[in-house]
């Protein structure tokens, strides 16, 4: 523990001010490459994973037909091209998703387009699914050089219209069926004009029945998850969980970013300056928990549930754990809390349910 405390204090007081200093997409896209320069060292890996890692059966989770070896993965967004997931598994992580990816290539929406608020342990993003496309995702996805579990988040785009989104969703699907282990369907992401209409249980409805039936002519099964919105009533809550059930969905992610600015501490002139995006970190960890216990106690704990939002703490992610998540991820709070995080967690659920 005094390690622990010493590595934080050293994060947070001297190593997160410097990378503060600079804007959040160039300082994400030079950490990105210093990353990739470090584990080029021979060894360096292995080093990491003695430092990050945490191996013990008792942090080993069957979901799904998937065994992860803790319960701790990295959100949709930080790895989005497929670039660093065999890196950042050596910060303990047992599961990365990649993307959002769509067919083809887009820039995304203009810059600036990721803003934090220091006050808030929270971030505003409007990226708008800027990748690299699917095709250039799948060659990076073929020199996967570890047992890192690899989530595939599909979503559909910019300028794909919502009555031919369907396509979209299924093009990355087909194309990235044997490079991933598992899928999640983006249709909650509120930087992409109308996209969470998709989450109307037609639209969803369609789009779920096409990936299924997919699914059902293919030799090995991958599980399909699909991502909320923590915008969501109750109702919707109801209608998604019924879906979800009727076309074999194997679990749902809770949740997304939301488009809400209530309770914030950063200046609401800040706020209006940032203008619209997703507001993810500590500011959505209640309502995040609050979707995730509905759903489990609407399900009987049959659902699946990979709880993300707000997780800024070990504390944090045990109570997403209490409330129904079989599994968690963390993003926000890898960035504010630094990588000694997933081990922090994975300590804490050692100590807490062994």
């Amino acid at each position: 523990m005094v390690i622990f405390a010493k590595n934080l204090a050293m994060y947070k007081v001297i190593i997160r001010p410097l990378l503060f200093l600079i804007p959040p997409e160039t300082i994400h896209n030079f950490v990105n490459t210093a990353l990739k320069i470090i584990f080029s060292i021979p060894g360096s890996r292995a080093v990491a994973g003695s430092i990050f890692k945490v191996k013990r059966k008792e942090l080993v989770r069957n979901v799904a037909g998937l065994e992860f070896r803790n319960p701790v993965g990295l959100a949709a967004g930080f790895d989005k091209n497929g670039l660093l997931y065999n890196e950042l598994s050596s910060f303990g992580f047992a599961f990365i998703e990649v993307g959002t990816v769509t067919p083809k290539p887009q820039p995304g929406n203009k810059r600036p387009r990721s803003f934090r608020l220091v006050k808030d342990k929270a971030l505003i993003n409007r990226m708008g699914f800027n990748n690299v496309g699917v095709d250039k995702v799948i060659e990076r996805l073929r020199r996967k050089g570890n047992k890192v579990i690899i989530g595939g988040n599909v979503g559909k785009n910019s300028v794909t219209a919502n009555k031919d989104a369907v396509n979209d969703y299924e093009t990355c699907f087909e194309k990235l069926y044997n490079y991933v282990d598992y899928f999640v369907v983006n249709v909650s992401c509120p930087n992409i004009s109308n996209l969470t209409e998709l989450q109307d249980i037609d639209n969803l409805g369609e789009i779920l029945e096409r990936l299924v039936r997919i699914r059902k002519g293919k030799e090995v099964y991958k599980p399909v998850l699909l991502k909320i919105s923590p915008d969501l009533d109750n109702n919707k809550l109801d209608d998604i969980i019924k879906i979800c059930e009727k076309m074999d969905i194997n679990g749902i992610v809770c949740t997304n970013t939301t488009i809400e600015r209530e309770g914030l501490r950063t200046h609401p002139g800040k706020i209006e300056r940032i203008g619209s995006g997703g507001l993810s970190g500590k500011p959505i960890k209640d309502r995040s928990t609050q979707i995730i216990r509905y759903i489990n106690e609407k399900t009987d704990g049959r659902m699946p549930i990979i709880g993300v939002g707000g997780i800024m703490s070990p504390e944090d992610a045990i109570e997403k754990i209490e409330a129904g998540a079989t599994l968690v991820q963390i993003y926000t709070g890898f960035i504010y809390e630094g990588p000694f995080l997933v081990k922090r967690i994975n300590k804490e659920i050692l100590k807490r349910f062994s």
